[in-house]
């Protein structure tokens, strides 16, 4: 379910911040190639380190995504689309690779009668209140 097209779109984040552990040797290596000039920064070398392999597998990513039957990239939940599905009877089963949201106007109440699961591989945007309604739901 989606917003219409002339709907303003919540402002939302096109990134987020992960910790990585590397050995020192590791890291000693990823400074010198910062250090050369072959990367702005350890940053820039880790994302392009996670891009240059998604690519690599990005056949089995692409066949993975089909067969889980996921939405790909960004998928926000507004109130009305909530109330729709609680009203209808067909409670949603977000899955989604990407980021999914929620509108910050959603009652943990409306979350939990119109919400039957939520998959997400990515990141989830919700209200504390809303991610704690649906905690059970959530894998």
């Amino acid at each position: 379910m989606s917003e219409p097209v002339n709907a303003p779109r919540p402002k939302v984040p096109d990134s987020e911040k992960i910790t990585v552990n590397l050995g020192f040797v590791d890291l000693g290596r990823v400074d010198l190639m910062v250090r050369d000039g072959f990367y702005a920064n350890r940053a820039d070398f880790i994302r392009t380190a996670v891009r240059n392999q998604l690519d690599r597998q990005n056949e089995a990513v692409r066949q993975s995504v089909a067969r889980r039957q996921l939405r790909l990239g960004v998928a926000h939940y507004t109130r009305a689309d909530l109330e729709a599905a609680r009203d209808a009877g067909t409670p949603l089963h977000i899955q989604v690779l990407g980021l999914a949201t929620v509108a910050g106007d959603v009652t943990p109440e409306l979350a939990r009668a119109a919400i039957a699961a939520v998959e997400v591989l990515g990141a989830f945007q919700a209200s504390p209140a809303v991610k704690a309604a649906l905690a059970d739901r959530i894998t």
